[in-house]
């Protein structure tokens, strides 16, 4: 048995991205137009989802106003209209922190993607047509992050939201089954390092997927369905 493995070496990356799915967050504006913003730190837990967002930045000031939003999951194929959206900004003006990194207001973010606002059933915010998933949700809770260190509390903010809507396309949908996503017909844009890339086929089976998807069904579905 080969008992020798490669060593490991410290290192200090500025970002520890290291892979998860590119968000589009749809929220509205104080005049009741979208904002469009990618974003990839993301992770969800039953219905609900931790967002991971500057503090100052549209999409939070939007939030917190309003408390509503969409999360739109791009496939790998609509890499092109989320990377137009690099460095874009709804703030007028741009904060000086994103003026050093190359940002520039856009006030039509959909135009600016070139993807397509349709109405949502539950919130405000729209969802994007060409997205194969997206989800209406509401804010829940903000939780602030590092707020043990001077130099960077009031920077970064999770912000807990509740779903109370999954829509998907047709074809990616499990045939013979009503709410299941076929994982080999999903292919999520992933964000890894600031780079934009897609999945591959599964590498084996997954002894986890033994467990029937009905078995983590929590509250909030039985929630959602009240909200019309």
């Amino acid at each position: 048995m080969n008992t020798t493995f490669p060593a490991h070496t410290a290192i200090e990356p500025g970002i520890l991205y290291f892979g998860t799915p590119v968000v589009l967050l749809s929220t509205s504006n104080e005049d009741g137009s979208a904002n469009l913003a990618p974003m990839s730190s993301a992770f969800w837990l039953g219905w609900r989802a931790m967002l991971g967002l500057g503090a100052r930045s549209k999409t939070v000031l939007n939030l917190l106003r309003t408390r509503e939003c969409v999360l739109n999951l791009p496939s790998s194929a609509l890499a092109a209209a989320v990377d137009r959206l690099a460095l874009t900004t709804g703030s007028d003006p741009v904060p000086p922190r994103k003026q050093e990194r190359g940002y520039f207001h856009v006030a039509d973010k959909f135009a600016r993607a070139g993807l397509t606002p349709v109405p949502s059933e539950t919130v405000a915010p729209p969802r994007v047509a060409e997205c194969p998933v997206a989800m209406e949700a509401v804010l829940e809770s903000v939780h602030p992050f590092a707020e043990d260190d001077e130099a960077q509390r009031g920077g970064v903010v999770g912000l807990e939201v509740r779903v109370q809507r999954v829509f998907v396309h047709d074809d990616i949908r499990l045939p013979g089954a009503d709410d299941h996503v076929d994982p080999d017909a999903w292919r999520p844009l992933i964000m890894s390092f600031q780079k934009l890339y897609g999945l591959g086929p599964q590498v084996r089976e997954s002894t986890l997927a033994r467990i029937p998807e009905r078995m983590y069904r929590s509250p909030d579905i039985e929630r959602a369905r009240g909200v019309s």
